[in-house]
């Protein structure tokens, strides 16, 4: 992603950078600790694409919400 898209979004979700995480300024940066899925069998990739999944949602319902006014 580049800073000027960023800089556009309502909201960048960054995993697991800590505080090595980018700051935007009036962007909201959600960090979400994750477990590292490389070189896992898939039967232990599936849990965290599915929390992936879950987080995505959910992120995607709050900031429909805000968009139209509802609580």
């Amino acid at each position: 992603m580049t800073d000027e898209a960023a800089r556009a979004a309502d909201a960048v979700v960054t995993m697991g950078c800590g505080d090595a995480c980018p700051i935007y300024p009036g962007t909201r940066v959600v960090d979400w600790e994750l477990s590292d899925p490389a070189g896992l069998p898939v039967e232990d990739v599936r849990p965290i694409v599915d929390d992936v999944d879950r987080r995505v949602r959910a992120l995607f319902d709050e900031l429909l919400a805000g968009s139209t006014g509802d609580a």
